[in-house]
């Protein structure tokens, strides 16, 4: 028998490709609210992407790491019924480049972390950014040195453990724990799996209250 949804809870109804950028004067600014998603590069970004909007091919999931070198905004729908109503929300979801191992240049990784850092610092509408760390290996020094990065833009950070699926229950509670105390944001780290869909719903109660707040 098919999945019956519930259909007033918070949930993306339409999602699409809009826009890329690769310097400031290219930022979408219609006002609309933005959550961005960046992590290491092959952390899985782009499968949480498409499992979160439930579209197979809406972001490209390449084998090559790195893949990702603009800015890329998604158009998102959602809506949710409250007190008989519906409530329908324009937003964008983005996609930021990974950081990492990337085949390329020194001075090219310098950049475009400098391109990041300025969306962070000017973008008008970044409510959220969703940093995407790998639940096998907590603390990586790459990671915590971009932890430390994200913090100084100063906006909230929602951890997202990927790929959780590839560990026993009883590690996945030990490594999340650890990435509480490695990674203090002000909520808890949520675990994500884009192949068994384990931590959607979690991590859209988590956008819906940005989103409608």
């Amino acid at each position: 028998m098919a999945e019956i949804k519930d259909i007033t809870k918070f949930h993306i109804f339409s999602s699409a490709y809009f826009a890329s950028a690769v310097n400031r004067s290219q930022y979408v600014t219609d006002g609309k609210k933005e959550i961005a998603f960046i992590g290491r590069s092959n952390v899985g970004k782009s499968s949480l992407i498409n499992s979160l909007t439930g579209r197979k091919k809406l972001a490209y999931v390449s084998r090559e790491p790195g893949k990702t070198r603009t800015i890329n905004y998604y158009a998102i729908q959602s809506r949710r019924i409250e007190n008989e109503e519906e409530q329908r929300q324009d937003w964008y979801l983005v996609d930021l480049p990974g950081y990492g191992f990337a085949k390329t240049s020194q001075e090219n990784k310098d950049s475009r972390t400098a391109f990041i850092d300025e969306y962070m610092k000017k973008s008008p509408g970044l409510i959220m950014i969703g940093l995407l760390l790998d639940l096998r290996h907590p603390g990586l020094p790459i990671d915590l040195k971009a932890f430390d990065w994200l913090k100084k833009a100063g906006i909230p950070i929602q951890i997202i453990a990927t790929k959780g699926d590839k560990l026993s229950r009883n590690d996945l509670k030990k490594n999340l724990m650890q990435m509480k105390k490695l990674f203090p944001t002000a909520s808890l780290p949520l675990a994500y799996s884009s192949l068994t869909g384990e931590g959607r719903d979690a991590l859209l109660e988590v956008i819906e209250r940005k989103i409608c707040d």
